[in-house]
């Protein structure tokens, strides 16, 4: 059996990131073979991936950040089964990675950056490396963008929500804190659409059938349930839409209001919200 010093297993753990037992299991196996034993620490995380395939994976880290000039914002979510390991710095590093690099390459999908080059392999490869790290199930699982004059990016403490948006303009004077508030709203309260009719006709749909039903069963007429409903809609729309929403800054006024304030042609373009809660 070949002698493995303390030297050889610190250079394992050092290029792979897996344990130090882990590390010293494999060049013993590998008979001291450097990348025999690199191998093997890659194909535990395999088989690890596909043995924990089935499991819920419910916890983990969502980061968001704009590009250099602020015209884009990214937003990634990588999935594990505990807060415990959600919690860990190196995988909250390993998920920075992910979106710094998604920012330098322009990614635009999530197919798209599973697929990209990091450090000689496939991001998802990578995401099985660190499976054999953690001995937990890992999935990159959503990834968003949105574009626009001006980008703005926030991750509420704890990295379980993020949100991102884009501004129509980008010349004005408070534009920055404009821009952070919205997405503050945006993580805080969750809105379905920017506005009325940016809704999916099939939440629209939904939402009618709900209004009906609770109507019909508080006894209302059935004449006056497509009434009722219509009435219960329009505060849906109030609620969960962006526009329409009472801004958690400024109270009594509506977050398209205070937009109209700063400027009269100012709007969100487009926003996202990624969150584990």
């Amino acid at each position: 059996m070949a002698k493995i010093t303390a030297a050889e297993v610190n250079k394992l753990r050092q290029k792979t990131g897996a344990g130090m037992m882990d590390c010293k299991k494999a060049l013993v196996e590998a008979e001291g073979d450097f990348e025999k034993a690199t191998d093997l620490l890659r194909k535990k995380g395999q088989k690890l991936a596909s043995a924990r395939a089935e499991r819920i994976a419910s916890e983990g880290v969502v980061l968001a950040k704009t590009n250099a000039d602020a015209t884009k914002a990214f937003a990634v979510m990588l999935n594990s089964e505990t807060d415990f390991v959600a919690k860990n710095q190196e995988v909250i590093d390993f998920t920075r990675s992910i979106l710094d690099l998604a920012v330098e390459k322009d990614i635009s999908t999530l197919e798209d950056l599973k697929k990209v080059d990091m450090d000689g392999r496939t991001l998802e490869e990578n995401v099985v490396d660190m499976i054999g790290k953690t001995g937990e199930k890992l999935e990159l699982s959503e990834f968003e963008t949105v574009k626009g004059a001006k980008a703005f990016a926030y991750v509420h403490q704890g990295n379980k929500i993020a949100a991102i948006a884009a501004l129509n303009k980008s010349d004005l004077n408070n534009i920055d804190k404009i821009g952070k508030d919205i997405v503050m709203q945006i993580a805080a309260m969750s809105p379905v659409a920017i506005d009325k009719e940016d809704v999916d006709p099939k939440i629209i749909e939904k939402e009618i059938e709900i209004g009906k039903e609770q109507a019909r069963e508080e006894g209302k007429p059935e004449e006056l349930l497509e009434k009722i409903a219509t009435g219960k809609l329009n505060k849906f729309f109030k609620e969960s839409t962006l526009l329409n929403q009472e801004s958690i800054m400024q109270s009594k006024k509506t977050v398209g209001q205070l937009l109209k304030e700063a400027d009269n042609e100012l709007t969100v373009v487009e926003f996202k919200r990624l969150s584990l809660v």
